[in-house]
């Protein structure tokens, strides 16, 4: 894998090994409280990040080091589906080092694609709205706007009343056999088909990555079913919990045909409910706004309210230029 870019004459890099996370839970936590003013960095993210299934640290990320020692950059590269598509997440507060890690993860997301046969390979990548260093990088090198998220919260302040079960609908709560999380799993890849960034996983890793997360329980997965048919979920986890004390809402889908029956809302309602009865101070979740479905109408008009911007800039690469 070449370069053009280089880094400075004492700088050295190597991959990230677990013994790392409290350390990179330092580099990103100064990195995001210089963007947006507070850490949004968790030991649980990081460890949740170093065992993705599917992630090779040792050929698919990058921990710059600098001439004491300590961490002065990141970057990885994860492949999604085919491999078609490749999230790749970078931070550095150096403009060369944030160079330099752009080059050598969209190198091996073309790497990436080239393996599994593709002409070309689409590269998303997923910014604060306040950084503005890293935003232009990207677009000086050919990245284009592709959706805005919009971090919503709502603040419980008082008892949250149960809501009640619509009509003709039962509700499952916890996924503890494969039946029932092939069928949550089956209606997060039918609702979210189509929007940016998502792209369906093979089941047993879907499985995986869901158990490697330490915030998360499969108690926390609420199918809801009409005529025995799963035609909703809602995955929730405590991502939030040791910063905010809020509970997350990390997904929530209903198919298109049972939308506009009050099935999300209702889920919404409900993951309320049970924050307040658990102590929680509020709730939070992310949406796409340029969401097929008017899903940011939806949080607002439950009571949620945004309050953190974030962008996903996309650009498409030939697979064919891998080393040249």
């Amino acid at each position: 894998m070449t370069t053009t870019v280089a880094l400075p004459d004492d700088y050295t890099f190597r991959p990230p090994e677990p013994n790392d996370a409290e350390a990179i839970v330092d580099l990103l936590s100064a990195y995001n409280l210089a963007m947006i003013g507070f850490a949004d960095c968790t030991l649980d993210g990081v460890t949740a990040f170093l065992a993705e299934p599917g992630f090779d640290r040792g050929t698919d990320s990058w921990l710059v080091l600098a001439g004491n020692g300590l961490p002065i950059g990141l970057a990885a590269s994860f492949g999604l589906g085919d491999r078609q598509v490749v999230q790749i997440d970078l931070t550095s507060q150096e403009p060369a080092v944030a160079a330099w890690l752009f080059e050598r993860a969209t190198s091996r997301a073309r790497e990436m694609g080239h393996e599994r046969g593709h002409a070309e390979v689409t590269v998303d990548f997923f910014i604060f709205r306040a950084d503005e260093p890293l935003r232009a990088l990207l677009s000086d090198r050919g990245c284009a706007f592709g959706t805005t998220y919009h971090r919503m919260r709502i603040d419980h302040t008082a008892d949250v009343a149960v809501p009640g079960v619509p009509e003709g609908v039962v509700v499952r709560r916890g996924a503890f056999d494969d039946a029932a999380r092939s069928a949550a799993q089956k209606v997060v890849n039918e609702s979210f088909r189509g929007q940016f960034g998502f792209v369906p996983r093979p089941h047993d890793e879907w499985v995986e990555a869901l158990e490697a997360l330490p915030t998360f329980d499969w108690s926390q997965l609420t199918v809801l079913e009409v005529d025995g048919r799963a035609v909703a979920v809602r995955q929730c986890n405590d991502g939030f919990v040791e910063e905010e004390n809020c509970g997350h809402i990390a997904m929530l889908g209903v198919l298109e045909e049972f939308r506009g029956r009050g099935l999300a809302k209702f889920l919404l309602r409900d993951a309320f409910a049970l924050d307040t009865a658990a102590g929680r101070a509020g709730t939070m979740l992310h949406v796409d706004t340029n969401n097929p479905t008017p899903a940011l109408g939806l949080y607002l008009s439950v009571g949620m309210n945004p309050i953190l911007v974030m962008d996903g800039l996309r650009c498409v690469l030939p697979t064919a230029r891998v080393g040249s």
